[in-house]
This record gives structure tokens, sequence and C-alpha cells, in this order.
């Protein structure tokens, strides 16, 4: 055994994506230590997570709907058994880093190069600025679905029909909206690729999945439509609505395209591999339509940077876009050490390792402690209100609220501990909202304040 991993290991490629592996996992610990990571997103997959591997209904209390009404996620469930052997919500960050990192490695195995081009190819995948940044935000299962896109590439050029179709299965099982990009992925493959049934078994699955989960499932258990759709308000209310409107009323559609914050965003998107864009290699980019038309056409800011979540499906295919490239030859830039050059001053200005090192991730250090110190002394799984950042470090109970300024009143009865930061109060909220709180929970006779040092204020029910 020990031959085999030695064997495996003296590669390269895999030497590369081991460290980027460890990069990755502490770059995420060490924001969760920090009290950077958010409810929104970490605290509800976390929440929902270890509620499926204690057998119970994964009712998220911070959104007020079970898990399966927010993105028809039901990899949950494939992730709750590691929950069951032991729950902590650094299994979340061990898979995202282990996704990202083994991106690397497919990537290698679907190109035809040599050596020094390889090792090329990687590195452009590792230093994506993307790549580092969605590692950074949290926790997001589509992030899952970097490698096994590349899988499901990898199995059709193999003529591997059943490591095809689970990989689909999976993919479709991170988010509903991925759907679209599998669509896609099966029109590229079919038209493009020329590989008929695999294209196809894609674009049926796509088509299938985004009406199951889009019209049954979602609705079912939020009582709502698809949650992302406000997003698109200036282009209809419904899913229906806003695919009628792109093609009835494409006056709209181009008011929305035509800005100058899309222009940025395509210019961020693409300018760390704009030098492997080519005639021949663009088609590769067929399946990041869905992905590019709705982060294009949303009204949310947040889907146009390249700090959040929102380019994942596009990323694959990017590098798909790069391989092409790199094989025929067709490539702007020829050596593998301007290559590698490139790839670094891109990550350099859009990559937000910067947040290391200044407010945004220091700037509450000086009551870093006490926070920890006022956390350890919640040692039950009962329920919790506090602030947003603190949530993903209480979430593994059955009841995690936040102190947001949205909610006038809570009932306090609720809560056994509540947790709460007047100098730092979190997402969401204000001094004025948690000097409210506190002034409000000293007048209940049934709680008792049992830490208060530094602005951090712990209350227990007696």
């Amino acid at each position: 055994m020990l031959r085999i991993y030695s064997k495996l290991f003296s590669h390269k490629v895999y030497q590369i994506s081991a460290i980027v592996f460890i990069i990755l996992l502490l770059a995420s610990t060490l924001r969760h230590q920090l009290f950077k990571s958010n409810a929104y997103d970490l605290g509800i997959f976390d929440q929902a997570i270890y509620l499926i591997s204690q057998g119970m209904t994964p009712m998220s209390t911070l959104m007020g709907i079970n898990i399966l009404g927010d993105h028809a996620a039901w990899i949950f469930y494939l992730l709750a058994i590691a929950y069951k052997i032991y729950p902590t919500v650094y299994w979340l960050l061990i898979f995202q880093a282990v996704a990202l990192a083994s991106g690397g490695i497919v990537l290698w195995k679907l190109a035809n190069l040599s050596n020094d081009k390889s090792i090329a190819l990687v590195l452009v995948y590792f230093l994506y600025p993307v790549v580092f940044n969605i590692n950074l935000f949290d926790f997001h299962p589509e992030v899952l679905a970097i490698p096994l896109f590349l899988i499901a590439v990898l199995s059709a050029r193999k003529n591997n029909i059943i490591g095809f179709t689970m990989s689909i299965l999976l993919i479709l099982g991170c988010k509903e909206i991925l759907s679209l990009t599998v669509l896609f992925l099966g029109l590229w493959l079919f038209f493009c690729e020329k590989y008929r049934v695999y294209g196809t078994i894609a674009i049926a699955l796509g088509a299938a999945w985004f009406l199951i989960s889009t019209q049954l499932i979602i609705p079912f258990y939020s009582h709502d439509q698809p949650a992302a759709i406000h997003r698109y308000g200036s282009l209809g209310n419904s899913i229906f609505e806003v695919v009628k409107n792109i093609f009835l009323k494409p006056n709209l559609v181009i008011i929305q395209l035509f800005t100058m914050q899309n222009l940025y965003y395509l210019s961020y998107l693409f300018l760390p591999v704009v030098w492997a864009l080519s005639r021949k290699s663009c088609h590769n980019l067929v399946p990041t339509i869905p992905a590019l038309a709705l982060n294009l056409l949303t009204d949310y800011p947040a889907q146009k940077d390249l700090v959040h979540h929102y380019s994942t499906p596009i990323i694959p295919f990017l590098m798909l876009t790069v391989i092409t490239s790199l094989e025929q030859n067709s490539s702007w830039l020829k050596k593998s050490k301007y290559i590698i050059l490139w790839s670094i001053v891109g990550f350099l200005i859009f990559a937000k390792y910067t947040y290391f090192f200044n407010s945004v991730y220091l700037g509450s250090l000086d009551n870093w402690k006490d926070t920890r110190n006022a956390i350890t002394l919640i040692k039950d799984s009962k329920a919790v209100l506090t602030w947003t950042e603190a949530v993903p470090q209480l979430s593994e109970r059955q009841n995690i609220t936040m102190a947001i300024t949205e909610y006038k009143r809570y009932n306090l009865q609720e809560f056994n501990h509540i947790l709460l930061n007047l100098r730092y109060p979190g997402w969401l909220s204000s001094k004025e909202t948690v000097k409210n709180l506190i002034s409000e929970i000293k007048k209940e006779p049934n709680f008792k304040l049992t830490y208060n040092k530094n602005d951090i204020f712990l209350f227990q029910k007696k």
C-alpha cells in the first residue's frame, strides 16, 4: 500500500494538488476561526446536514423552510454520512477543498499535453482567482460539481456511460440551477463533440430535473417558487414569465445586458485566461451559457463579481478551453513560463488573499478571545440566538437563530442561550439593535448574564 501511495504522489500534479488542498483548507479554516464565516450559507448548510445525520427533518431555522425547499440539494444526505462519524462544520470545508484540489488532477487526465504544459495547465486552474475566492466564501455544494463536470467529460471521452451518468446525477443533486448547465453540456456533447448518446442523456436528465426541482420539490418544501427568482424582477415574477420575456421583450434583455457592471464582470472573469480564447477553443464555452446569462441578466450585484460562488459552473469549461488551446497550439501565449506568469499576475490582482492582511478579516480581533471564551460556555445543543458570524460556530443544533435588525421582536423564551456582540453586531444587524436586545433580555427574570467582557454578552436561561 505504501508503494502505491509513493508511486501515486511521485507525480508533480498529485504533489501540487495535495499542497493546494492543504492551502485551501488552512485558508477556509482560518477564516472560520476568525469569525468571518456566516450564517448564510455555512450555518444554514451545517445545521441542515447535522439534522439529517441525527435522523431529524432538515428544517432550517435560519430560513424557516426545509433545506430541500432552498435548492433541492439532495447531496446533503450523502454529506451527512460524515456527520454520523463526527458532527463538525469542518467536514464541509474539507469536502470543498478536496473538490477544488481534485479538479486539477482530472484536468491533467483530460489533457493530451507534454509534461511542462500539463503542469502549466494545472497551475492555470489553481491560480484562477475564482477557485481561491469561492473556497473562502463559506461552503456551497455546487463547488463539488467542478470536478464532477470534468469527470463527466472524461467519462464521455472514455466511453464510460456509468461513470458519466453517475457524475451527472451527483451534479444535479448539488443545486437545481446546475440542471441548466447539464442541459447545455448535453447540447455541447451532442453537436460539438459528437457524443450523441452522452449528449442525449445529459439533455434529458438536465431538462427533467429542472422541471422536477423548480416546479415540484422546491414549491412543495418552501411553499414558494425558487428563491432566486426575485433577482430577475425586471424580467418577470416567475420562471416562465422570465423565459417568456427574454424571447418576447428583447428590449428588456438588452437593457440588462449592456451595462458597465457586466463589462467589468466579464473582464474579471476572462482576463486570467484571455490568452487561451481562440476561434478553435471557444466552442467549449457552450455549457457556460446558462450561468453567464443568469449572472448578466440579474439585478443582484453579488452575481457579478469574483468573490461569490455564482461563477462556479463556468470554471470547468473555461479550463477545457485552455486545454483545447494548448493541445492545438492556438493560444496567444505559447511558452509554459509565460502562461504561468500570466496566471500568477491574475491571481495577485483578483484573488482575495489580501483579506487575511487587512480589516476584512482582522478588523475584529480585539474581542476575538472573549468571543471564543463565551462560545466554550455553551456546552449543550439547545436553542441559541446569536449574531450572524457566530452562527456557523454553533449551528449543530435544532434551533439556531440570527439576531438581526429585520426582526423587531423575538420570543426570548424559545432560547436557552443568547450570545451577542455589541462591538461588532454582525451582518444585517446594528449596535442599536443589539443594545435594545440586551436591554430587553435583562428585563427577563429567567435569564442570567453568564459572560460579559469586551462587549461580548452571553445570557443563559436559568
